[in-house]
């Protein structure tokens, strides 16, 4: 009896080894089949790599930091104050690791509220459809400012950013347009800044607009005509002037009593704003002409004395 007593624990051992091996061989398998199937996921199946924009800029954290430090220490050394470092590391907090569709207003946000400065009386610029004339035209007089040549603007201009779920979390292959999400990094963020930057505007504000274009000057769905004159406020801003510029020898394909003018005035109206319009606003004009100085556009006068 002892004798098989003895064999029968040792058979009973025997079996709680073996299943207690076949249980954690059973674990490591389904460990390494998960991993193999995330991998397999990441590596096959991730939106990021077609996406039909442009990818995250290289060096987006040294571009950004270097823009910043600029601005706030050769351009507008009064903006002293601002913490750069923490400035990037909110836009990083923003996108990194997100879903490039699902970005929200909320995301920017801490952006926003640490990248913000008050902006001079009479000095914003907006645009449509002119933003090489507008941004020359800034750079050469310095009593018009642009959403670009804000410290947000100045940073973002020109730049693309987006994130991806999977490491390294930034997306520098592609990044989605606006036809394909709307909810993208880009998208969302320029129009908080147009909004804010249309907030922030009073005085006089001036419109610089495309006459040359053939589908009109003001378009509903561009971002001035959708974002920044419904937040322009009555109460702050004097008067709005229209600067209605046509290409130097180019199609004169409206004026200041052409159709979608006329719509934008009659927004403008309806928000009780004063309204001046103006075709070829000299200024400007002669800042077109330095590129076009003999053509007859240009000419100052056109008979001799």
């Amino acid at each position: 009896m002892p004798l098989q007593q003895g064999s029968a624990r040792t058979r009973q051992r025997t079996v709680l080894l073996v299943g207690i091996v076949v249980l954690l061989a059973a674990l490591v398998l389904a460990v390494v089949l998960a991993s193999l199937l995330t991998h397999g996921r990441h590596e096959v199946s991730p939106q990021m790599l077609k996406w039909k924009d442009r990818g995250t800029t290289k060096n987006l954290q040294e571009v950004i930091l270097g823009r910043c430090y600029n601005y706030i220490t050769a351009q507008y050394p009064e903006l002293g104050d601002k913490d750069c470092l923490k400035i990037w590391e909110s836009l990083k907090d923003a996108f990194i690791y997100k879903n490039p569709c699902n970005i929200t207003a909320e995301d920017y946000q801490p952006l926003m509220e640490l990248a913000s400065h008050p902006i001079p009386c009479n000095k914003s610029l907006f645009w449509s459809k002119t933003g090489d004339l507008a941004h020359r035209y800034t750079k050469s007089n310095q009593n018009f400012l642009t959403l670009e040549d804000t410290l947000l603007g100045y940073m973002a201009d020109r730049v693309s950013w987006c994130g991806d779920p999977s490491d390294p979390g930034i997306n520098y292959e592609s990044c989605p347009k606006r036809s394909e999400c709307e909810s993208n990094p880009g998208s969302v963020f320029w129009k908080m800044a147009s909004k804010m930057f249309a907030e922030a505007a009073c005085g006089v504000v001036q419109v610089m607009l495309n006459g040359s274009v053939e589908a009109g000057a003001f378009r509903s769905s561009s971002i001035f005509g959708s974002i920044e004159v419904f937040n322009l406020n009555p109460d702050k801003v004097s008067e709005v002037h229209i600067w209605l510029m046509q290409d130097i020898g180019g199609p004169q394909s409206e004026s200041c009593s052409g159709h979608s003018v006329r719509t934008l005035i009659s927004i403008l109206e309806e928000r009780n704003f004063k309204i001046v319009c103006e075709d070829n606003y000299r200024p400007v004009q002669l800042l077109q002409c330095v590129h076009n100085p003999d053509h007859t556009d240009c000419r100052l006068c056109t008979n001799s004395t």
